[in-house]
């Protein structure tokens, strides 16, 4: 019996360097059969034109877009494809710019011939870094496309500066933070960085990339400090930011332990403390923010928001002695961020430029993926150590679908499950939704269960009650 053959979706708004990226597809020497199938969308067919290569390899699905009204098409084509008596290695189905990526998805879940016969390997979404802000501006479709994606390909990155390209990158990684994010120029990618990724084959995936289902947080950054007991200030210096939020959460303090013994002491220690607050983080960023104008004083466990807008400020805080962690909406260098001792009664008269006061160095420090500046359509990860019921996940997840089906663009996950030496593995689509028992977790490793949803005014809290539910 033949192998699955594996699809690849390319997406992408009008003009983001699709079709430039096929043709480099087929134009390498990669001793590769690749078919394509292209999308049109208008009166008349122009993209097999445009597209190199031999004949047979191009087909067309038809006028309109990829959905609904011509997946009958892509599925006939895909049929006769398989009959070949030269079997191709890779299907790229290239869809027109205006396309929900979610219908042809979804084709592969619900045909039971596709299924046996074809593999979906990953959705590539290609986005033109100089008009990308603009198009997620003024058309949902283009954010709704890159929520989908497993792997974004920022196109054109030739046509804007750095500053440009990283605030570029920020916005993508707040609308999908699980996808991989690969900078291009004239569609100059690696194959790899497209084909043969196993995106949707978790397991797969997971073994190349362990971070593979990591979601964005509502943080830019974190550090660790080691301070002892007394007044401190955290203070901020001037910006384009009007505000920014932060939470100051402690790992240890004199007398208690963190459980683990990581203290942050190195990076390795320093790394797995600061991961171990990641959950309470996320949870205190979701919480309602308590406002606070220059020289309020801040206290731990509490999302604050910081005003800037009176450039540099102090906010004073007590600390015990031990080992904190502070959390940031923003990276500190946009806003001047640091944390050191509080200035004493003599010296609250001086320009605060002239202080001598000691500024704290984190003993650690970590960089996260942008945080949602598109709370319309965001990503949400969820960690969960003790075992599920397979029942109360069933019944769970019927009932996210049933009620937030068309709001959730795409679901993943690997669950661990009550009496079952397997991993459990599922992905969806919109309302669409499939799940394997795969191979078995790896003796002596930690079995954790991991899952994301990307969609479109998702609540944390909503998912984190949903998941607790279903703890064996």
């Amino acid at each position: 019996m033949r192998q699955r053959i594996p699809v690849t979706v390319l997406t992408g708004f009008l003009g983001a360097g699709k079709t430039t990226l096929v043709n480099r597809i087929l134009s390498e020497q990669h001793g590769r059969r690749i078919a394509v199938i292209e999308n049109e969308f208008g009166e008349v067919g122009v993209d097999q034109a445009l597209v190199i290569g031999a004949e047979e390899e191009i087909f067309e699905t038809g006028n309109g877009c990829v959905c609904c009204t011509v997946r009958g098409d892509l599925i006939r084509i895909l049929a006769q494809l398989r009959k070949r008596r030269e079997p191709f290695d890779a299907i790229l189905v290239e869809t027109t710019g205006l396309a929900d990526p979610a219908p042809v998805a979804q084709t592969f879940f619900v045909e039971e011939e596709l299924k046996e016969h074809y593999l979906l390997d990953a959705i590539v979404t290609l986005a033109d870094a100089l008009h990308v802000e603009r198009q997620l501006q003024e058309l949902p479709i283009a954010r709704e496309q890159l929520a989908f994606a497993d792997v974004i390909l920022l196109n054109k990155i030739d046509l804007v500066d750095d500053t440009a390209l990283l605030r570029v990158e920020q916005r993508l990684r707040s609308i999908n933070g699980t996808a991989r994010l690969v900078r291009g120029q004239s569609a100059r990618v690696p194959l790899s960085a497209v084909l043969g990724l196993g995106a949707f084959d978790l397991e797969r995936a997971l073994a190349q990339d362990s971070a593979f289902l990591t979601p964005a947080h509502p943080f830019e950054w974190a550090g660790l400090y080691r301070i002892g007991s007394g007044s401190y200030e955290l203070r901020t210096g001037a910006g384009e930011l009007q505000a920014v939020d932060v939470v100051l959460l402690p790992l240890t303090t004199r007398g208690g332990a963190d459980g683990s013994g990581a203290d942050g002491d190195g990076a390795d220690g320093g790394g797995e403390a600061i991961e171990a607050l990641v959950p309470e983080a996320a949870r205190l960023f979701e919480a309602e923010a308590r406002h606070a104008a220059a020289g309020s004083a801040l206290t731990a466990q509490r999302r604050h928001r910081l005003s800037l807008a009176g450039g540099e400020a102090a906010y004073p805080l007590e600390l015990a002695e031990g080992t904190w962690a502070l959390f940031s909406e923003h990276a500190p260098a946009e806003f001047g961020l640091h944390l050191r001792e509080a200035e004493t009664e003599a010296e609250a008269d001086q320009p605060l430029g002239r202080l001598g006061r000691v500024v704290l160095s984190p003993r650690h420090e970590r960089a996260f993926g942008s945080h949602h500046h598109a709370p319309e359509i965001g990503s949400i990860g969820l960690l969960e150590p003790r075992p599920l019921n397979a029942g109360k996940v069933n019944d769970w997840l019927s009932y996210v679908l049933q009620t937030r089906g068309q709001d959730i663009l795409r679901m993943k996950g690997v669950l661990q499950l009550e009496g079952e030496p397997r991993r459990y593995v599922f992905h969806g689509v919109h309302m669409s939704f499939e799940g394997l028992l795969e191979r078995p977790w790896a003796a002596g490793a930690p079995r954790m269960s991991r899952l994301v949803f990307i969609g479109r005014n998702l609540h944390r809290h909503e998912f984190e009650a949903g998941l607790e539910s279903c703890v064996a």
